[in-house]
């Protein structure tokens, strides 16, 4: 394979993906954690949750592709094993919380800050390393998850 020239240092590259690869851990297992509470949903507004945590797993299923697509663009092999993202995943996917509609919800909007902060903190690294399309693709997801977040919050 031939060596990555993109105009970014290999510990830049490097720090960037490490980020990206945290920030597809953490939504590979929200993406579950999501999909198990769509299946798993019951209550009086059970239909209207339901289509959307559908839509928002749906959202989160291109998502990751992106950033692993992201993380193979800056020269890095990306590793999808199941162990390696529960070590790097800032949420937990395990189900241990309340499953009415407002428990879900609840864990939904906490998961959902989570990965706003995480974003938040890591863009100006990535803005100062002059890696325009990862930052750009950070901003949309930072604007993907405070639309996902206010929803959620809106529905409690």
């Amino acid at each position: 394979m031939m060596d990555v020239n993109i105009g970014l240092d290999v510990a830049q590259r490097e720090e960037i993906a490490e980020i990206l690869k945290v920030l597809l851990a953490t939504t590979y297992s929200f993406y579950t954690k999501t999909q198990n509470y769509h299946w798993n949903l019951a209550g009086k507004e059970f239909y209207s949750i339901h289509l959307l945590l559908q839509k928002q797993y749906e959202e989160l299923a291109e998502a990751i592709d992106e950033m692993a697509e992201r993380v193979r663009a800056l020269g890095f092999f990306v590793s999808g094993g199941l162990g390696i993202f529960k070590e790097k995943s800032l949420v937990n996917d395990e189900m241990k919380v309340d499953l009415s509609i407002e428990g879900i919800l609840k864990s939904q909007v906490v998961d959902h800050e989570k990965i706003i902060v995480y974003i938040r903190k890591a863009l100006p690294g990535v803005e100062s390393a002059h890696d325009g399309a990862t930052a750009d693709f950070l901003n949309k997801r930072l604007a993907v998850h405070e639309k996902m977040a206010w929803m959620m919050r809106s529905s409690l």
